[in-house]
């Protein structure tokens, strides 16, 4: 297992960031090329390998993603987990428009191409055999969106998450790692298979306003009033939603947020606890700290010293 490396074109002159960033991409997934939506290109990226997965988290502003088949790699599938944003996937005539917590499996030995916004993905590059022994009809499901609402989808992204979550795990053994590799590809497979099946009626608007919700985290006016005029239904029929689920749409947003906070502080270790207060959605970095004392015990400078 790798140590997750962190790439970013924040100090990289912008008339050579996007050189950098194509070295850096096809580095990690040979034959990728990115091109940029606008002049001024951002991107960052973390980097790691889990066994025989290849797992990265790049968020960037719009681009266009294609890659091309180098012709000499082994047999290999790569998942594309929407976090942020939307994209627009194509791959062997298939078409697949992506929101937040949709995914889709793209096959890594013929060319896709990724219209992106916006965005920030999980992705992850395993090899076929192991897939394809949990999933026989592994082709059928290539280049086709999975809803992100499902159980099994959900599943599958907070697990991928959680690996981010507990950070550099490089001193542990081979054994562990095949087995969390293992337990990648059981839930992979479950996310996909579940996902071939209809949500149930009484579900979609919850699973409406949760992807809604994790997509605008940062927005610092987003609440009942923000989710009811996106989805076109009253601010009642949103604050029933939110005690269906035993919450509030205040306390709701607020706990995401502040779980979102946690995986920040994991993951971003040069980022300042204002920058990720800001990012999140607070306008106060102090009721930040407060509220996250609330819910953890600690502020989120001691939590991180923690982990």
């Amino acid at each position: 297992m790798s140590t997750i490396e962190h790439f970013s074109t924040a100090r990289i002159a912008a008339n050579e960031r996007l050189d950098f960033w194509n070295r850096l991409t096809n580095e990690t997934y040979p034959g990728t090329l990115v091109d940029q939506r606008k002049d001024a290109f951002e991107a960052e990226m973390r980097r790691w390998s889990l066994g025989d997965l290849v797992m990265i988290r790049p968020r960037s502003c719009g681009s266009l993603v294609q890659r091309r088949p180098t012709g000499s790699a082994p047999e290999a599938v790569v998942l594309h987990v929407q976090h942020s944003g939307r994209s627009r996937h194509e791959q062997c005539g298939r078409v697949s428009e992506l929101g937040v917590g949709d995914f889709v499996l793209s096959s890594a030995n013929e060319p896709y191409r990724i219209d992106l916004r916006q965005h920030e993905f999980l992705v992850v590059e395993m090899p076929r055999a192991g897939l394809e022994a949990r999933l026989p009809d592994l082709d059928a499901a290539l280049s086709r969106r999975i809803s992100g609402a499902t159980p099994g989808s959900r599943l599958l992204h907070n697990f991928i998450l959680s690996l981010w979550q507990q950070g550099d795990q490089g001193h542990s053994d081979a054994a562990w790692q095949q087995g969390v590799s293992n337990v990648f590809l059981d839930l992979l497979s479950l996310a996909v298979r579940d996902g071939q099946h209809p949500v149930q009626p009484c579900q979609p608007l919850r699973d409406k306003i949760v992807t809604l919700v994790d997509a605008n985290l940062g927005c610092a006016q987003f609440g009942s009033i923000e989710i009811a005029a996106e989805l076109g239904v009253s601010v009642r029929t949103v604050q029933n939603a939110f005690a269906a689920m035993g919450t509030t749409p205040s306390a709701y947003i607020l706990s995401r947020r502040l779980t979102r906070a946690c995986e920040l502080l994991i993951v971003n270790p040069g980022m300042s606890v204002t920058a990720i207060a800001f990012d999140l959605g607070f306008s106060d970095s102090g009721y930040f700290a407060r509220c996250f004392r609330a819910a953890y015990g600690a502020t989120p400078s001691q939590w991180r010293g923690m982990q």
